[in-house]
C-alpha cells in the first residue's frame, strides 16, 4: 500500500520553538516569532507541493485565521496541492457551507478537502454563539452533513430536524468532484457520525496499539452501515540525519519552557470537553506530576513517539522524533495497522518540511510507501537543513 502525506499551515504564527494555542485555547493565546502572512504560508505550500504532498491542513478556531479565506488566497500560489479546510458545522448554515465548498471546487477542481470539526470546547463554541453541549453538537453535525451531502448530489433539499430547518435548498453548480470529508473524534458520540459521513477518519498521534483500537472501532461502525473508510493521523515531526541530532532538538524545545508556562497551558486545556484532548493530556500526565517533563527523552511514550509538544499546545500533541530512517520506520508501522494518510508539522514549519521532505520522503519512496507527486528530488544542501542523506 501507499500513503498520502499532508503538511500543516500555522495560520496563527510560527517559531523555532513550540507555539502554544491549538484546540482548547482562547483567542490570542497562539502566535510566534514569524507572522503567518500569505507570503510565508505560500512558501510552505509551494515546498509541500514540490515534495509531492497531497494537501495542507488549515485549522479552525478563535486562535487562528479563517481557514476558507486562507485556502482561497493560497490556491493561486500552487498548481496541484489540495487544501484540507477545517470547518465547524453549525456556525454557518449547511447550505452556505455546501455552496462555499462548491465554489472552491469549481475554481480549483479537486483541490478542496474538508475537515469536519464538531468542537470540543464549550467556552470557545459559546464565543461563536453556539450553546449546545457536545453530544448535541454531534447530533446537529449528523443533520448538517446529511444536508450537505444531498446538496452536493444535486438534490433540492427540504429538511426539518431537531436542529436544522432548511426549505428548498439547491446549489446552482454542485461540486465535481465532491470534496472528501475528513472527520476526527474520540468520544462515543463521534463514532456513528464519522461512520455515516466521513471518507477519512482522523486521529491524533497516540501509540500504535491505541491507534489500532480506534481503527477497529470506527471500521466496525462503518461496516455496520455498509461503508469503508480511510484512516489518517495527525503528528508533528523532528527528523534529522541522526537520532542524537533529533533528540537534541527536542531537548531545545523543552528547555525553552518553564513550570509556570506548562502549568498555565495545562490548566486551560483541562477545560476541554474533547475526549481526544483528554487522551493527549494523559500521555504526559505522570511526567508533569513528578517534574520529569523537563527531560525530553522522558516524554518518549513509544519508540520515537514524543509527547512534549502537548505540554503547551492543544490538539495534536505528539511528534515522531528520530533519524530519517527511524521516522520512516514509524510511518511504516502506522501504515501497517491501517493508517492511509499522515498530516505532519514541525517547528518551524518551513524548515521542518525540508528536513522531512529531503530526509524521509526519499526513504518512503524507496520502500514503495509513497509515490505521489514529482520524481524524487536530488539531494541538496541548504543553510538551515544541510545534507539530507
Amino acid at each position: 500500500m501507499t500513503v498520502k502525506l499532508h503538511w500543516f499551515l500555522p495560520t496563527y504564527g510560527d517559531s523555532r520553538l513550540i507555539v502554544g494555542g491549538g484546540h482548547g485555547t482562547p483567542a490570542g493565546a497562539a502566535g510566534g516569532d514569524r507572522e503567518a502572512t500569505i507570503d510565508y504560508l505560500a512558501s510552505i505550500v509551494r515546498s509541500a507541493e514540490r515534495f509531492g504532498f497531497t494537501g495542507a491542513l488549515i485549522p479552525t478556531g478563535a486562535w487562528c485565521e479563517d481557514a476558507f479565506i486562507t485556502a482561497a488566497l493560497l490556491a493561486r500560489e500552487t498548481t496541484s496541492l489540495s487544501f484540507l479546510v477545517a470547518f465547524r458545522p453549525g456556525l454557518v448554515s449547511p447550505t452556505l457551507s455546501a455552496q462555499m465548498a462548491a465554489t472552491f471546487a469549481r475554481h480549483a477542481p479537486g483541490r478542496i478537502l474538508l475537515n469536519v470539526v464538531v468542537g470540543g470546547e464549550a467556552h470557545e463554541q459559546r464565543a461563536f454563539g453556539d450553546h449546545l453541549d457536545k453530544d448535541a453538537r454531534y447530533r446537529r453535525c449528523d443533520e448538517f452533513l446529511d444536508v450537505v451531502r444531498r446538496l452536493w448530489a444535486g438534490e433540492t433539499v427540504t429538511h426539518k430536524g431537531e436542529y436544522l430547518d432548511i426549505e428548498e435548498a439547491v446549489l446552482a453548480v454542485p461540486p465535481n468532484p465532491v470534496p472528501p470529508l475528513y472527520f476526527g473524534g474520540s468520544s462515543r458520540a463521534a463514532g456513528p457520525v464519522a461512520a455515516r459521513h466521513s471518507d477519512v477518519y482522523l486521529t491524533w498521534g497516540e501509540p500504535p496499539a491505541a491507534v489500532a483500537e480506534k481503527i477497529a472501532w470506527i471500521r466496525a461502525e462503518a461496516a455496520a452501515q455498509g461503508r469503508t473508510l480511510r484512516f489518517g493521523i495527525r503528528l508533528h515531526t523532528i527528523s534529522r540525519d541522526t537520532s542524537d541530532e533529533a533528540w537534541a532538538q527536542a531537548d531545545k524545545l523543552v528547555a525553552a519552557l518553564d513550570e509556570d508556562t506548562v502549568r498555565a497551558a495545562q490548566a486551560g486545556l483541562a477545560r476541554s470537553q474533547s475526549e481526544g484532548q483528554r487522551r493527549m493530556l494523559a500521555l504526559h500526565a505522570a511526567n508533569r506530576a513528578d517534574g520529569t517533563w523537563s527531560d525530553a527523552r522522558s516524554l518518549e511514550i513509544a519508540p520515537n513517539l514524543w509527547s512534549g509538544v502537548g505540554l503547551v499546545r492543544g490538539g495534536a500533541g505528539t511528534a515522531l522524533v528520530g533519524s530519517h530512517t527511524e521516522v520512516a520506520d514509524r510511518i511504516a508501522e502506522y501504515a501497517e495497522i491501517g493508517i492511509d494518510e499522515f498530516i505532519f508539522s514541525g517547528y518551524p514549519h518551513l524548515e521542518e518540511l525540508f528536513w522531512f521532505g529531503e530526509g524521509v520522503v526519499p526513504l518512503l519512496r524507496q520502500r514503495g510507501l509513497f509515490n505521489a507527486g514529482a520524481a524524487e528530488a536530488p539531494s541538496v544542501s541548504i543553510p538551515f537543513v544541510g545534507s539530507a542523506r
